[in-house]
Order: structure tokens, then sequence, then C-alpha cells
């Protein structure tokens, strides 16, 4: 099976979790993955490799024209790739998502159009991808000195999410760690402090996810809230703030209180602890690469590799492991 190492342009960086990542995802096989608008050598770099390591089987949808003139400006060998043919960026995310409808892609991949783009095909109610859970995203983070992936929600899709929403994005988030391979994920959410203060809103939400996974309404990890982000993660901070749980000091999950929360705290783990973030949409029917042309290509592998995963979780359950 080809690894990482085949890839010159991957061979010097080291991060390890998520090569882990990546070598866990090519035990599965290889899911069908639409390519939204790859008219970039970044998209098309990320397909043809991900397509070599066998993660996905790329379908790329777009104007056929842009799409072939690109790849031979990049000296990228598309010769072997189904192209489906499309008028525009807008044409190209509907046929894509379409594809998903009929049962022939199970992913999708943003390529060289905007995210407001392929997420407006997906939630389209007519003809979108919606179920019944509330879409979000979540980045996997890669920090350097840290054990393990840690997975930071929601920091890109929902704004300002009330109660009802947070459910949802804790439920998908748990379900990841799952496919991921995390029996237990231990799911920490956040706030500027441990206790609960009723002016606070973050708090109070926090105390009612607790309670609700308490009673069955969140299920398949460990909740423990309102936590600092210091006695999320370090066992030294919980312990000072006399903390005792199974997450404090030790979550792998971390839940903020909104997206300007999680968009800081990732981009904080990335530009000062030069950390990486993989990035998947979970809640639609399928789950939905989105890269940045700023992330080196073993992220955008990783990427796929996440979602790889969580079509192996879903083709081996009949009800469909993430709804």
């Amino acid at each position: 099976m080809p690894t990482l190492e085949a890839s010159s342009s991957t061979a010097s960086d080291n991060h390890e979790k998520f090569r882990r990542l990546v070598e866990r995802a090519q035990r599965e096989g290889p899911a069908v993955t639409a390519i939204v608008h790859p008219c970039d050598k970044v998209s098309l770099e990320s397909a043809v490799e991900a397509a070599h390591l066998k993660l996905i089987t790329p379908i790329l949808v777009g104007p056929r024209e842009k799409i072939e003139h690109a790849a031979r400006d990049a000296g990228i060998d598309t010769s072997g790739l189904e192209i489906v043919d499309a008028a525009h960026s807008h044409d190209a995310a509907a046929k894509a998502v379409e594809l998903v409808r009929e049962g022939r892609a199970e992913a999708l991949m943003k390529g060289s159009l905007h995210t407001d783009e392929l997420m407006s095909a997906v939630v389209a109610r007519e003809t979108g991808l919606r179920t019944g859970r509330r879409i979000s995203h979540c980045f996997i983070m890669d920090v350097p000195g840290h054990p393990d992936a840690l997975i930071i929600t929601d920091a890109a899709v929902n704004i300002a999410p009330d109660l009802k929403v947070k459910v949802d994005i804790v439920q998908n988030a748990i379900d990841l760690a799952h496919a991921m391979g995390v029996a237990e994920p231990r799911v920490a959410i956040l706030s500027a402090m441990e206790t609960i203060n009723p002016d606070v809103a973050s708090t109070l939400e926090a105390a009612a996810l607790c309670k609700m996974a308490d009673r069955g309404q969140i299920t398949g990890g460990v909740l423990d809230g309102p936590l600092a982000l210091d006695n999320a993660i370090s066992m030294e901070a919980a312990a000072v703030k006399k903390i005792v749980s199974p997450v404090a000091g030790q979550a792998n999950v971390l839940v903020v209180p909104d997206l300007e929360a999680g968009n800081m705290l990732a981009k904080s783990l990335s530009f000062l602890a030069g950390a990486d973030a993989a990035g998947i949409v979970l809640g639609a029917r399928v789950p939905i690469i989105l890269t940045s042309r700023a992330d080196l290509l073993l992220t955008r592998l990783a990427s796929c590799a996440v979602a790889l995963l969580l079509v192996a979780a879903r083709r081996t359950s009949a009800a469909g492991a993430i709804p």
C-alpha cells in the first residue's frame, strides 16, 4: 500500500498524529469523493495524492476546460480520473450534491470555490443533503507535544449556537471521535471558568449539556463542564482547582461557546503552537472535506482520511454511524 513517505512533498513533515490517521484510514476501501470545482493546483494535487494513497476515488466536478488547463499548468496527470463537466462553481456544487443524492459519491471535498457556494448547495431544502442533525464543523488538531489529536467544535459554521444546536454539535463530535477510533470520547464543554455563573450563559449551557448526557439525550461520550481551557487539557491545572472528573485534564474533544472563541482557539494553536488543523463538516448525508490553500499537503490528506473513517463507520452500520 502506498505510504506518505512515497511523496517527497510530505516526507519532511513530522506530525505523527496525522500520519497515524492516514494509516488507519488506509485499512478501509477508498471513499468515492466528489471534488467540487478543482480548478487550481492545490485542489488537483490533493485529489491525486489522496487517490494515490487509496483514501479517495475522486470524481472531478467542474468546468472541464478549466480543470484540464489547471492540470497541465501544474504538471498533474488527471487522465485516469472521471470529470463531470459543469458550467461554473455554483453548477459544480449543485452537480456534486446530486452525485451524493444519486448514491454515486460518499463524500464531498471543497475545491477552488468559496465555502459558502458549496454549503449553499448542501443545505438547500429541496435538493440538498440535510438530515435531522444540525450541520457543524470540527477541526482535528495535531498539536506538537500533545499526546493525542484534539477535536475542536464548532469554529467554522455555527456562529452563536444555542443549547439545542449545541446538542447536535456535541453529538456530531462524539460520533467523529468514534469513527477515529476513540472508544469513549472525553468531552470538555468550555467556558471562561469551571464554576456555574448565572451571569455567564455558556456555564449554564455546559451544565445543561452534561445533565442531558446523564439522561441519555447525548450518547457515546463522557461530558464535563463548564471547564476552562487549562483545566480541560492540563492535569496539573485541574489538580490545582481540585477538579476531579474523568474529563478534566485529559479532554480530547473541546466544545467552544461560540464560533469566535473556537476560531481564536484553533488559530492560536496553529500560529503560536505550530499545530496543523484538518477540517471536516458533519451533520449532512455525507462528510464534507474543507481544506485551505494554505494547508500543508499532509493536513489536506488528514482531512481526507477523517472523511474516509466516517464513511467506513457508515458502511459498517446498517443505521449509519453518523446520521
